[in-house]
């Protein structure tokens, strides 16, 4: 894991386009005195660096004085912010909005009340073609205001006309929180606790789903109303492993945006994560077609003026983009393949590092570990699976679990007897102390146990035996989770043949290709 920096500032201007940087020393050009030469010192020496290091700062920047950084930092912030406000008004939707809603409460300060009333229209309206219900109740407050405090000669019903829109706009936005709360803590359950494993779980997770099945029976014919219900679902669905549902769910949400093609660019990210999850939908299903189709969406949005304007739009796109081609790989059983991807999605997520929170690149770490075992290479693979057990974090136990599982298989693999039992006691305990020991992974440690201390003439009928009892399990809907993460079936068919895993999954890919 990366060596992250907690400095915001530094993380800003490291952020920063070569566009925006030229934007900003033109900026202070125009509205600073030449007192804020340190400020732009400062800019000049924050951009340089590769690491946030204080006390090199101030040991090469003499003029900059310990006792000011933190003034100095405070108002560079500021402007540096302030540039990026007047680079990109006309960018992004909400700034706009913000913008026109600024300038309505400037002219009613001024005393120019029809003409802050005409600029509040002109914002509604736009508010109203994108659905943004938040600037609307905002500039319909302000319309209320100049209405109660001034005679303003409009339509005498205008009254009752004004305390409408806010009593619809203030409903509708209260269902889109309710919904959006709701999406945000399925979504949370699952970063924090995986895949459901148990009737506990599903009766966790059916609490909330409860709460969005009765929402779902108020009017939610708007844009937003229908993109946090079709996430709720969606997630409720992914979390207990309901592929099909996920599947429909994820399409729902992927065509909400496609009917309305305006609100691609207002809600780009949220499109590119419909994207995502119906990719993952398709490779849960195994639905090469679908995946492919889906990926080729994907793949065009790089070229998307939209996605240009938005450093948060490209790194969210490569973080999914990547996902599924490294999951094409793992549908396909082109694993040696793959690995031609490895140094530039590490060139990638060092490009990025500063953006990308823990949680994406644990899970790069275990599909890049995947790649390397798939491929033969399990030396490499246990150097990944390493990265994410040597941590200590608070999420995603399941596929910390499924990295020591993975751990154990490869060390097996290479023979390494005189460790493999101290890994087996070591990743037994924890599997244990996060209450996440399943079926599929008793009898794999069982099978790990018993082998490690079989001669490879003897070890043959215990796979065959534990390949038998996988298969059953892979029926059971609480199982299903470990055949997600670890192609054990596969790995233990492999071992029964004499064969390559990745010989295996390739077989049967193109079996099913048929």
């Amino acid at each position: 894991m990366p060596n992250r920096t907690t400095d915001p500032l530094f993380q800003l201007v490291q952020s920063l386009e070569r566009a925006e940087k030229r934007n900003f020393k033109l900026y202070m050009n125009r509205n600073s005195g030449t007192g804020e030469l340190k400020v732009v010192q400062l800019f000049d020496a924050l951009d340089k660096m590769k690491a946030y290091d204080e006390a090199l700062l101030l040991r090469k920047h003499k003029a900059i004085r310990k006792e000011q950084l933190s003034n100095l930092k405070a108002h560079l912030y500021q402007a540096i912010l302030s540039s990026l406000r007047v680079l990109h008004a006309n960018q992004h939707l909400d700034l706009e909005l913000h913008e026109q809603l600024d300038f309505a409460r400037l002219l009613y300060h001024k005393g120019l009340y029809l003409q802050s009333l005409k600029t509040l229209d002109r914002l509604k309206e736009l508010a109203q073609s994108r659905h943004q219900v938040t600037y609307l109740q905002q500039a319909l407050y302000l319309e209320k205001k100049i209405e109660s405090l001034h005679i303003t000669r409009s339509m005498q019903d205008r009254a009752a006309v004004l305390a409408q829109e806010s009593d619809k706009s203030m409903e509708k936005l209260a269902l889109i929180s309710r919904l959006s709360n709701l999406s945000l803590l399925l979504y949370g359950w699952y970063i924090q606790h995986g895949h459901a494993r148990n009737a506990a779980d599903e009766a966790d997770l059916d609490i909330y789903h409860q709460e969005v099945l009765q929402l779902e029976s108020q009017r939610s014919e708007g844009f937003y109303e229908r993109l946090y219900l079709y996430q709720c679902h969606c997630w409720h669905a992914f979390i207990r492993q309901d592929f099909l549902l996920y599947y429909r769910y994820s399409q729902k949400w992927v065509d909400l945006f496609q009917a309305e093609p305006e609100m691609i660019p207002v809600e780009s990210m949220f499109y590119i994560k419909g994207l995502h999850n119906l990719l993952g939908a398709h490779f849960d299903l195994r639905n090469v077609k679908g995946f492919t189709k889906t990926l080729k969406q994907m793949e065009a949005l790089e070229q998307a003026d939209w996605m240009q304007n938005s450093q948060n739009n490209q790194i969210q796109l490569f973080t999914y983009l990547y996902t599924a081609k490294l999951n094409r790989h793992f549908m396909e059983g082109s694993f040696s393949k793959g690995l031609a991807l490895v140094p530039e999605l590490e060139e990638r997520l060092d490009h990025y590092e500063l953006f990308l929170d823990r949680h994406r690149i644990l899970v790069f770490y275990y599909k890049i570990a995947c790649l390397y075992f798939g491929s033969g290479d399990n030396s490499r693979s246990i150097d990944y699976l390493q990265k994410i057990i040597q941590q200590k974090f608070d999420l995603r136990t399941d596929l910390q679990c499924y990295a020591r599982l993975l751990h154990l298989i490869a060390h097996y693999e290479m023979g390494n007897w005189q460790i493999l039992e101290s890994l087996l006691k070591s990743a037994y305990r924890f599997m244990a102390r996060m209450q996440n020991l399943s079926g599929v992974e008793e009898a794999l440690l069982g099978f790990l146990k018993i082998a490690f201390r079989s001669s490879p003439k003897t070890v043959k009928p215990h796979l065959e035996t534990l390949l038998l009892a996988l298969q059953k399990m892979e029926r059971n809907k609480m199982e299903t989770r470990a055949f997600m993460y670890l192609d054990v079936l596969s790995w233990l068919e492999s071992k029964i043949a004499g064969k390559p895993v990745q010989t295996v999954i390739r077989q049967k890919f193109l079996v099913s290709q048929k």
